[in-house]
């Protein structure tokens, strides 16, 4: 009981799928980051799904576009969004987190958004979808979502409050660090193996630079900075895929 109320916390948090509902305690939320990749499994089912079925070119890229959004409700977008506002602010390092608290918009968000759409829409025009294709990004998904996780069990928390302090106040981070790095080890190295090893680096290189721009810009990592994370690591790893199929690896 206490494995499936892990994993429904973890889906009631990082997506919008139906799930059952359980008080957050302890015991239910001291693994839940270990659950968190699971969702980048199911997205990536979809995914595959779609580009499986015999649709019409566009549509399937909307599939796409829309599958990971519809499956998260947007909450790493969000992130993505209030991090972008931050980040353009160039403003000292409380500013900036005051503007990660902020509800509101700003045009740097707004620009940002539109961009990475659009963007995102033309490297999945590009994708020739096939079956080894489709599992290596299952488990780029899965990847990245096992390195976010890592990553709150394992970086500085820039503050005391949100909810990726929850999170990581209540982990096991022993254990939640090691199922994860054992994983994203696994993952990297089967990666490879169907010849996305640009994938990984991408992933890596994101990981690198989350950890540089966390530490320099606001003292250590947030839940915004967390969904900022996973979506610049699904865009450059979508662009590396594009690369090895234009390279003839894939």
């Amino acid at each position: 009981m206490i494995v499936l109320q892990t994993m429904a916390v973890a889906f009631a948090m990082f997506s919008a799928l139906p799930v059952p509902q359980f008080t957050w305690n302890s015991k239910n939320m001291r693994y839940a980051l270990c659950a968190f990749p699971l969702i980048g499994g199911i997205i990536g089912a979809l995914w595959s799904l779609c580009g499986a079925l015999p649709l019409p070119d566009m549509i399937r890229v909307g599939g796409f576009c829309l599958i990971p959004v519809l499956v998260t409700g947007g909450i790493h977008l969000d992130g993505y969004a209030d991090t972008c506002d931050a980040l353009s602010s160039y403003g000292d390092r409380e500013k900036k987190l005051e503007i990660l608290k902020d509800p509101h918009c700003g045009a740097f968000a707004v620009i940002r958004l539109c961009s990475y759409f659009l963007a995102y829409f033309a490297l999945c025009t590009c994708v020739s979808f096939t079956p080894r294709v489709g599992v290596l990004w299952v488990l780029a998904l899965v990847l990245e979502r096992a390195l976010s996780g890592l990553a709150v069990a394992s970086f500085p928390m820039a503050k005391n409050t949100g909810l990726a302090h929850t999170f990581a106040t209540a982990a096991d981070k022993t254990v939640v660090r090691r199922v994860l790095a054992v994983l994203a080890a696994v993952l990297c190295v089967g990666m490879a193996a169907l010849g996305g090893w640009a994938l990984v680096l991408a992933a890596l290189a994101v990981l690198w630079r989350y950890h540089a721009v966390s530490r320099k810009q606001f003292g250590g990592i947030t839940g915004d900075l967390a969904g900022w994370f996973l979506q610049k690591a699904e865009l450059w790893m979508l662009a590396a895929l594009c690369a090895c199929q234009w390279g003839g690896l894939l």
